[in-house]
């Protein structure tokens, strides 16, 4: 519907514009919102009033010369002007009744539609380092980046999903000397573990594969491998731990020859082989699993630094070649080659975006933690100095959340080991009601994982009220045959006009904010939205069924009221659908 009265006030502006009085080179966007007192109708636009400084008129005279330009429409029962120069629209009964036909008739594909045109989307998202399980932390914006890439898939874009695999660099050189010491450990090696390693018992489980593997192979003495490695304590307590970390790793390398590699590649595909199956499990499946290595051996950091150095956005300095980044909106310039020749992190990051641009996607979408915010700019100036529109590539920031036990909050650390992964929040609570709580807020909000709630089966949980509500109208309609009823859809859509009580009339209203909704949601990544709007709808519903009977004697009125209600459960599973979440048919 308001696409239908965006397109009657454009062909009335169009008119106008025909007139002396009404020359505009640019017109305004038309914006259309629902009122919030049904006295004023039930969809307002206020264009009027943005369209009175340019012409330098009074938006009520604008208002009354764009009401007379307009079009006549079935849809729409009167239109009136209102305050300073709002245009409110009416809309006719039949028309809003006709949402129920239209919800039966489209079925799953209610709520879906072409606004993206087609348009190619890139949404990477999740991509945790494969240095330990996924932890609860990491759930939310798995839940976030699917529902931000279903709602867009929902209304045209065709949207790529893809998770970045850091299979290179420091951190997982960190996990394979970890994973190695450990193996030691097993074989009698005695030393303190460094502080700055990985401690959680998946190495130590993925070190007992290892030793299954080559048993004594690649055995080395506590006294070799620590060899002028500086210490990780002093008499304070506090050594350089990441020096000796780094120290380790070099020792591991020269020790291990080109064994390195057995043991780097056992840590990065146990625990990558993990996150594919926990994120499956969670309902997530991606097109592409992107690996950092394959930047390196297909060339593509060369490549990325060549094109900029072409443009003459880089310099050397002290030995190291850095990426004039204070050009293009940041606050300092970048390294992309180390002293030592090596790549920096950015350089790789930035080559990873290029070829997405490369790939030929349209828009780009990176969710990322909050703890990368700092990131942004850097990208963002890297990708203006590829030639490539800023515009083009969003970064959507996810709060990490915060899981309760109760008053007493649970402490995450992957180094540590001491953490609750996604898959134990899963198994304790369930999918449904994971997806549902990670993406019921703004994605830039903190959020404090209430367990006990997200367990609980009450009003108060809002995934198990939303559910109930689908719940209770398979249950309804499950009474017929008990009742020796018959469900006659044609009738029950031909007697709609019956509805007319308050319950009623406001969930027809609700349902034909569906699609507006799904829209909305997917334009401003903002599946919160969504979620809020299927705890109206099931409020609404809920209200309806405590006052009104549904299987009453009269059948135009039963099934008029049936059809309603099979509307409702449609939408409330495609919603439910689109945040990943089930529709039980029995709760």
């Amino acid at each position: 519907m308001k696409s239908h009265i965006q397109q009657l006030i454009q062909q009335a502006l169009i008119a106008l514009q025909q007139t002396d009085a009404w020359q505009l080179d640019n017109l305004p966007q038309i914006q259309i919102d629902r009122t919030r007192a049904k006295e004023h109708g039930d969809y307002a636009c206020n264009i009027a009033l943005l369209l009175a400084k340019p012409l330098a008129k009074k938006p009520r005279e604008l208002a009354e010369n764009i009401v007379k330009a307009l079009p006549a429409s079935e849809q729409i029962s009167r239109v009136e002007i209102a305050g300073p120069g709002f245009i409110n629209f009416f809309i006719q009964e039949a028309a809003q009744l006709a949402i129920v036909q239209q919800v039966l008739s489209q079925g799953e594909n209610f709520g879906h539609s072409t606004l993206g045109a087609g348009k190619t989307v890139h949404i990477e998202f999740v991509s945790s380092n494969p240095t330990g399980p996924l932890h609860v932390g990491h759930g939310r914006g798995a839940a976030y980046g699917a529902a931000v890439a279903d709602l867009l898939a929902a209304v045209g874009f065709k949207v790529h999903r893809e998770y970045y695999v850091n299979d290179a660099g420091r951190q997982m050189d960190i996990l394979a000397t970890s994973v190695w010491l450990r193996y030691l450990a097993l074989l009698g090696e005695q030393f303190d573990f460094p502080r700055n390693g990985y401690k959680g018992d998946y190495v130590k489980a993925i070190a007992a594969k290892l030793n299954q593997q080559v048993g004594k192979l690649l055995h080395k003495s506590a006294q070799q491998v620590f060899a002028n490695v500086p210490s990780d304590e002093t008499e304070a307590g506090q050594g350089d731990k990441e020096a000796h970390i780094d120290g380790l790793i070099v020792n591991a390398k020269r020790l291990l020859g080109n064994d390195y590699r057995q043991v780097f590649d056992l840590g990065l595909q146990d625990i990558l082989a993990d996150i594919r199956e926990d994120l499956a499990g969670f309902g997530l499946i991606y097109q592409q699993w992107f690996s950092e290595r394959s930047l390196k051996e297909q060339k593509a950091v060369e490549h990325c630094i060549a094109k900029l150095n072409e443009a003459g956005h880089t310099y050397s300095q002290e030995g190291a070649l850095w990426f004039r980044a204070t050009n293009f909106g940041d606050d300092k310039d970048r390294v992309l080659v180390r002293e030592n020749g090596e790549f920096t992190y950015f350089a790789a990051d930035i080559a990873y975006h290029l070829t997405k641009f490369e790939r030929g996607y349209e828009q780009v979408i990176d969710v990322f933690g909050a703890d990368h915010h700092g990131y942004i700019p850097r990208v963002k100036a890297a990708i203006k100095a590829l030639g490539y529109n800023a515009e083009q590539i969003k970064f959507l920031i996810v709060q990490f959340a915060v899981l309760y036990r109760g008053a007493e909050r649970v402490q995450m650390s992957t180094r540590s080991g001491s953490f609750v992964t996604l898959r134990e929040l899963r198994e304790e609570v369930g999918n449904d009601a994971c997806r549902f709580f990670y993406v019921m807020r703004k994605n830039e909000q903190h959020m404090d994982f209430d367990l006990e709630l997200a367990k609980s089966q009450s009003s108060d949980n809002p995934v198990y009220y939303i559910q109930y509500a689908h719940a209770r109208i398979c249950s309804v309609l499950g009474q017929l045959a008990e009742k020796h009823l018959l469900l006659d859809e044609t009738l029950g859509l031909s007697q709609l006009q019956l509805l007319k009580e308050s319950h009623e009339q406001a969930l027809i209203t609700q349902l034909t904010r569906f699609s507006e909704v799904v829209e909305q949601a997917a334009l401003s990544y903002e599946p919160h939205q969504l979620a809020q709007y299927l705890r109206d709808l099931a409020n609404d519903f809920h209200t309806y069924y405590n006052a009104h009977q549904f299987l009453v004697a009269e059948a135009n009125l039963r099934n008029a009221r049936l059809c309603l209600i099979m509307a409702t459960r449609q939408v409330l599973a495609n919603g439910l659908k689109l945040l990943g979440v089930s529709a039980p048919r029995m709760m």
